[in-house]
């Protein structure tokens, strides 16, 4: 009995020590979820809401799109909803925010900035009584404008407080006066500028692969000291600064540039060559700055395979291109897995050298992102590009993954 009561006391012990390491554990590598948390789970879930959810309109003119509710869409508004509109005009005009209303239906109907705005200007002159009654006709009185139904259907549109627009404008589609999405009328930049985006990001992938694979190879099978040494020049872009690196591409390539001038000067070429500002700067100089996340996990992996295993297969009798191709390469696919998807995510979402070397050739979607972020002002635009980015981004990575990936090749 007492043995009894003694192993179930060593029980309650032993758990309790046990959640006593799990706690401290937890107290260890909180700091770090919690740094993770702020600094990239909220952004992406604030990055993911507002492509969807968008409630300026909504906030700035809620008793308009209130009494808009009933219209059918066919013709004018009832006069009661074009009075309440002018009503919120004459507030916002006295709040300072007509600018914001103004930015917000010019998105969805080009040119009604100036409207909006010159309508802001003459609503405050008039009488309070006056508008309730004869709203409408102020507005039309302002701006001729308001007598077309284009106006006020882009309204309604820009009120809805969760809608698809954005994400449909990031696929170069739109909606139709039936409900029918369909390919847009306007310009068509972003379904290219993705596939752009993709293939520069795959030939980048596959220029880094075909200069990082040899050097790795050398550099796990020379001698260490020969080793060490051009492991300090593989890593020695990471102690100069990203700005440096892409700027000193632009002294190489821009028209009076190195190459060129070399060129020139050694009679290959009569007159400069426009190397700058284009798919081929933006490609070659982020190949020169991505290519070290290619060699060190090619290296980390192929310092781990002993040679032994090539000259074990060409003492059986295999010649050394088949024996590198069904030996050694396989065993190297961790690393070219890894390298791989490294450089091809990061050249996805890369953004200072295209902006700087890149011209409006060379210019990636992360780019767009960024002007729809700094200068147009369109977050919820900027917000569905990089969401579905990142889709396509996960939706790769699992393709890749499912049929490439190293879990899938067996050696042969």
């Amino acid at each position: 009995m007492p043995d009894t009561a003694l192993s179930a006391e060593d029980a309650r012990f032993a758990r309790s020590e046990l959640r006593g390491r799990k706690l401290a554990a937890f107290l260890f590598v909180a700091p770090l979820l919690l740094f993770l948390l702020f600094t990239f789970a909220a952004p992406i879930a604030t990055m993911l809401v507002r492509s969807f959810h968008h409630p300026t309109v909504a906030e700035l003119i809620p008793e308009t799109l209130a009494s808009l509710e009933a219209w059918d869409g066919k013709g004018l508004p009832p006069d009661n909803a074009r009075n309440v509109m002018a009503a919120d005009m004459k507030r916002l005009a006295n709040e300072r925010l007509s600018g914001k209303l103004a930015e917000e239906i010019n998105r969805l109907v080009p040119g009604t900035s100036s409207v909006v705005k010159s309508t802001a200007r003459a609503m405050p002159r008039a009488d309070d009584a006056e508008i309730a009654t004869n709203g409408g006709a102020l507005l039309t009185d302002a701006d001729a404008a308001w007598g077309d139904a284009e106006i006020w259907k882009g309204i309604v549109k820009a009120g809805e407080v969760y809608t698809t627009q954005y994400f449909l404008t990031a696929l170069d589609l739109e909606q139709g006066d039936d409900g029918a999405i369909q390919a847009r009328e306007g310009a068509k930049i972003y379904v290219d500028l993705y596939t752009k985006t993709l293939k520069m990001a795959l030939i980048i992938t596959v220029l880094t692969l075909i200069l990082g694979y040899p050097l790795a190879f050398y550099l796990a099978n020379a001698p260490s000291a020969t080793s060490n040494m051009l492991m300090v020049f593989v890593l020695l872009p990471f102690w100069t600064s990203l700005l440096v690196r892409t700027t000193s591409w632009i002294a190489l390539l821009q028209t009076n540039g190195v190459v060129n001038s070399t060129l020139m000067g050694a009679g290959i070429i009569r007159s400069p060559i426009e190397m700058l500002y284009t798919q081929f700067s933006t490609i070659i100089a982020m190949t020169h700055i991505l290519l070290p996340f290619m060699i060190l996990p090619l290296f980390s992996v192929m310092k781990g395979i002993d040679p032994s295993f090539m000259r074990a297969a060409m003492s059986m009798g295999a010649r050394p291109i088949p024996a590198f191709l069904r030996v050694y390469l396989p065993m190297t696919l961790p690393g070219l897995s890894a390298g791989a998807l490294l450089v091809f995510i990061i050249s996805v979402g890369y953004y200072i050298t295209p902006a700087l070397v890149g011209g409006t050739d060379g210019q990636m979607i992360s780019n767009i992102i960024a002007f729809h972020m700094q200068q147009s002002n369109n977050w919820e635009l900027a917000a569905a590009l990089g969401s579905l980015l990142l889709a396509m981004i996960l939706l790769l990575y699992w393709v890749y993954d499912r049929f490439v990936g190293a879990g899938n090749i067996k050696l042969g």
